[in-house]
């Protein structure tokens, strides 16, 4: 079973999608397990305050070190933990094969950022790995990890009704993935194109391969000159 443990201090945030679609399915199977944590309750603030001022001075408030080292510490008398990691606007890019290799992670913490960012010593000695889901900043941590964490519970095994599906996904071979189609055949006069109708699975392969290769080209024209690179 996946272990998720995800720090934060708006875990009200988390209930509409993780009670909802993959997620859902996946704790009720029980395959994964997800614990909200709310770093408030860690303080040793009367008022449950998390964050204080830079020493640096300037604009915007820091997440104290304090709470966060009780919260994990806490963490960790429980079990073993594989990976901690700092959903960070700087950190490593998410993408498909980073979901892979963390979704074979059996327990992680997720650290959710808030206000100018963290106490430098957390990132230092505390978390083990940085993830960003994107070059833009959010008002905090609870979103991407959100997204992380949908990304890797469709990739557990038994999740998925069908689990060919996420093989075929967009990425999983450094392509997007060619159009699909459904009934009707013809609407308004709009066909869908007629090999996919021939029940000639190798032609149907070769088109598929074929429209995901122009549509990388076309839309994301810097996977397909990594994807060109990697051949060569």
């Amino acid at each position: 079973m996946m272990h998720i443990d995800i720090i934060t201090i708006f875990p009200e945030m988390f209930q509409g999608p993780f009670s909802e679609s993959i997620i859902k399915r996946a704790i009720q199977k029980e395959l994964v397990e997800i614990d909200i944590h709310n770093l408030r309750d860690y303080s040793t603030d009367k008022h449950k305050k998390v964050d204080d001022y830079a020493f640096s001075g300037g604009a915007g408030m820091v997440m104290m070190i304090e709470p966060v080292d009780r919260c994990i510490s806490a963490l960790k008398e429980k079990r073993a933990y594989n990976e901690i990691i700092y959903m960070s606007p700087d950190g490593e890019l998410l993408d498909q094969p980073l979901c892979n290799q963390l979704s074979l992670v059996q327990n992680f913490v997720l650290l959710c950022g808030h206000y100018k960012g963290i106490d430098e010593r957390i990132r230092e000695h505390l978390v083990t790995r940085e993830i960003s889901i994107g070059n833009y900043v959010l008002s905090g941590g609870e979103l991407a990890a959100a997204v992380l964490t949908d990304s890797l519970v469709r990739l557990v095994p038994g999740v998925l009704n069908d689990e060919t599906s996420a093989l075929s996904d967009s990425f999983q071979d450094g392509l997007v993935s060619p159009p699909v189609y459904t009934r009707p055949r013809n609407y308004k006069g709009w066909h869908i194109p007629e090999i996919l109708l021939s029940g000639n699975e190798r032609l149907i392969d070769e088109w598929k391969l074929e429209q995901a290769m122009d549509r990388t080209q076309k839309k994301r024209p810097e996977l397909f000159s990594k994807l060109k690179k990697k051949k060569d």
